[in-house]
C-alpha cells in the first residue's frame, strides 16, 4: 500500500473504488504510461489504484 505502480495495459471497463462503485467504459481516462499509487488490496488480484483522476479497481495483470 503507497506503492507507486504503472498501468501496462489499459482496462476496458473501469470500476471505481468508491463505496458505491460504479463501472464505466474506459474511453480514454486511463491509458497504459499512467502512474498511480496503490491504496487497497481486493481479493482475486484486484487492487485499488489512486490515479490524478480518481481511484479505480484495476486488475494486478494491467499493473507494474
Amino acid at each position: 500500500i503507497g506503492t507507486p505502480v504503472v498501468v501496462t495495459e489499459a482496462p476496458q471497463i473501469l470500476k471505481t473504488a468508491e463505496p458505491m462503485p460504479m463501472l464505466r467504459k474506459n474511453d480514454g481516462v486511463i491509458r497504459p504510461g499512467d502512474v498511480g499509487r496503490i491504496i487497497d488490496r481486493r481479493p482475486k488480484n484486484v487492487w485499488a489504484v489512486r490515479f490524478a483522476i480518481g481511484a479505480y479497481l484495476i486488475d494486478g495483470k494491467c499493473f507494474k
